[in-house]
């Protein structure tokens, strides 16, 4: 019979035994894990190591600070945001990319970005600057750019409506209430947000 120490220590030795890639892919995750349950002023080192099941050493050895390694882990599980979806109307394809947004937003590492964003003093928040922009700014901005334009074309909304102001509206909507109100966006919420804000400031003049 397979005594218990026996077994700890067999996934002990099978964890020291992992290199390369298998073995930072399972650090990558474990900041994570850390980051989206006791947020970035829990998470720790050697808690990340412990998740991984490796030694603090290893850690060390590749990402020499918690910035580094929390950056690291972001960038590489943020998700992929696909292009924007043609669904013949703007309020239908706004509402998609809200879903998009809320399931990601609420993902684990959704739920550790956040927790960077909310708890990083100023000073720390501009090592993930470049992070945040490129894994989420952009590629939302490309989307909702994407959706906005092939509305202006089929003359559901008004020809200025592209711009900077109104890509941010979504955004900084889903952000505030997400932080102030702990809203999840239910999906009520996200057709009441299309249809009180975004439809309204979006139509053409005189419709």
């Amino acid at each position: 019979m397979v005594t218990s120490s026996w077994a700890a220590a067999h996934a002990q030795t099978a964890a020291s035994r992992r290199r390369g890639a298998v073995l930072e892919r399972a650090i990558l995750d474990a900041a994570l894990e850390q980051l989206s349950t006791v947020g970035w002023n829990g998470l720790t080192m050697e808690g990340v190591a412990a998740g991984a099941q490796t030694g603090k050493a290893a850690v060390y050895r590749r990402w020499p600070s918690k910035e580094d390694l929390v950056a690291d882990a972001l960038r590489a599980g943020l998700p992929q945001l696909a292009a924007a979806p043609d669904l013949g109307s703007v309020r239908e394809e706004l509402l998609e990319l809200c879903r998009r947004a809320r399931d990601a937003m609420f993902s684990p590492p959704g739920v550790a970005l956040r927790s960077v964003i909310h708890e990083c003093d100023t000073t720390q928040a501009e090592r993930f600057h470049g992070v945040i922009f490129e894994g989420v700014v952009e590629p939302t901005i490309r989307m909702l750019r994407g959706v906005i334009e092939r509305g202006i074309e089929r003359g559901e909304v008004r020809p200025d409506a592209a711009n900077g102001y109104v890509f941010d509206a979504i955004p900084a909507m889903m952000m505030y209430r997400s932080k102030m109100c702990a809203s999840e966006w239910p999906d009520a919420d996200l057709e009441e947000m299309i249809d009180q804000l975004m439809v309204p400031l979006l139509r053409p003049n005189g419709s």
